[in-house]
């Protein structure tokens, strides 16, 4: 059994390369006074709707990662309860690694990026998929989504973490560059206007 929740990372073989390179003096402390937490809180919600994207982990049963880029609309990744996400899955390359990993190694990782604000959040946990469920499907559907859900993945959490933003570079989406350059796009507009009345004005004045 796991003295700290944070030893689902810091394994054995971990902390030997800790106490070798001389940080794990650092994270005893830490966890002892403050682990990290194995519930979902007020801050990991709000951040987990405003995601429209994620990277999803998981291994065979010899240990082979796989690492695959979840997207859909904002908020599409849901908060069920306080230990559990879920989310609905729809028909893709139907390469099905993901599924078939799962079907022998149900553990699993969910990594969330917020490249605007230089935000990242890593969640440990076990995933398991639900086949023939469409009140969960139906929970778990975006408005308005056209897309088809097949089936959901339920993902349950041992443990989660926040850390620094130190080499993540900034980035936007779409729609927030939309935002901000129809700001300055409507801003030039009304400069123009301004700028070819006055020469308007100015060339009324000496009658040229």
């Amino acid at each position: 059994m796991n003295e700290y929740v944070s030893d689902v990372a810091f394994t054995p073989s971990v902390k030997k390369e800790q106490r070798k390179r001389g940080s794990r003096t650092g994270y005893e402390t830490m966890a002892a006074k403050r682990d990290w937490p194995d519930t979902v809180d007020e801050n990991l919600k709000a951040f987990v709707a405003e995601r429209d994207s994620f990277y999803l982990a998981t291994a065979n049963k010899n240990g082979q990662p796989y690492i695959q880029h979840r997207g859909g609309p904002r908020g599409f990744l849901r908060v069920l309860d306080d230990r559990t996400l879920a989310f609905a899955d729809y028909g893709g390359n139907k390469q099905y690694i993901s599924l078939g990993n799962l079907a022998e190694n149900d553990q699993a990782h969910i990594f969330l990026m917020d490249y605007a604000n230089r935000q990242r959040v890593k969640i440990w946990g076990q995933l398991k998929v639900v086949e023939d469920d469409p009140d969960l499907l139906a929970r778990l559907s975006p408005e308005g989504y056209a897309a088809r859900p097949e089936r959901a993945f339920v993902f349950t959490i041992t443990a989660w973490d926040a850390n620094c933003p130190q080499h993540i570079v900034g980035r936007y989406d779409e729609e927030t560059v939309r935002q901000v350059t129809q700001k300055l796009a409507t801003r030039v507009a009304e400069l123009e206007a301004e700028n070819a009345r006055l020469k308007e004005q100015l060339a009324n004045a000496t009658g040229a």
